[in-house]
């Protein structure tokens, strides 16, 4: 209930959330993007566990804005690729990456480019730390962290999009209000890169269009199907995004 209090609290401040997109710098916000990158969708454990160390050491000797925002996200990735598969040291990540992005969020003093990455960041840790506890009203509470995010900022950022996809993606069939959004968002995603190429990254667009094929495996959708698993493969030459997901499902398809 107390995660739950919070939550709406926080949605009723309008302190941050008052800004818009308009006011954005584009290139401000594709430096911090550039500064987050390496923090953000680890796929690899032993690079996650690595990096884990490596940002809490950096922000235990410089506690700057860009560090805090670098930790909260590294907790949100340990929370999401190793807190389901322990039940001691990689516990309780969720709670941590959602109350240091929070921190950030209710800084009035936090630059306005770092809040596409932090409030989508910030309301996946809250559908994260929902399922940990099994308090699944926080599930709700994301969708509506999402919701505000995609609205201020989707247009110049793939992240909050990505994010609630992402979430949705992996929710249980009884979510299946919120579920449609993985279709809708990774579509949205596609949509803006269309027509700007700069829009996401290489390491975006090969999950995106990974995401996109394996929601729609019926035969009708088959051509556009194999032409995006190519494109993910193709983007991905290190194996570092999309392109293992990518090959086993083009391997099905084809047998």
């Amino acid at each position: 209930m107390k995660y739950r209090l919070f939550t709406f609290m926080i949605l009723a401040m309008t302190t941050i959330s008052s800004l818009t997109a308009q006011e954005l710098d584009i290139k401000k916000v594709k430096f911090y993007e550039h500064q987050l990158d390496d923090v953000m969708e680890l796929i690899d454990v032993e690079e996650l566990k690595s990096k884990l160390k490596e940002v809490e050491l950096q922000f235990e000797k410089d506690p700057s804005e860009i560090n805090k925002a670098r930790l909260g996200i590294i907790y949100h990735e340990t929370a999401l690729n190793l807190g389901f598969l322990s039940k001691t040291s990689f516990k309780g990540y969720s709670k941590k990456s959602y109350d240091v992005l929070s921190e950030i969020y209710l800084d009035p003093k936090t630059t306005k480019e770092l809040l596409p990455f932090i409030t989508s960041y910030r309301a996946s840790a809250l559908s994260l730390l929902g399922g940990e506890t099994m308090k699944l009203g926080l599930v709700g509470d994301s969708f509506k962290l999402f919701e505000e995010s995609i609205a201020m900022y989707g247009e110049v950022s793939y992240s909050p999009e990505f994010l609630r996809g992402s979430v949705a993606e992996n929710l249980p069939w009884f979510f299946f209000s919120k579920r449609k959004f993985a279709k809708v968002d990774m579509q949205s995603i596609i949509d803006k890169q269309n027509k700007n190429s700069d829009y996401a990254n290489w390491k975006i667009m090969s999950f995106v269009y990974w995401a996109w094929a394996n929601q729609r495996q019926e035969n009708r959708y088959r051509s556009q199907v194999l032409n995006y698993l190519e494109k993910a493969i193709e983007l991905d030459p290190n194996y570092k995004a999309g392109r293992q997901r990518a090959e086993e499902l083009k391997d099905k398809l084809n047998k």
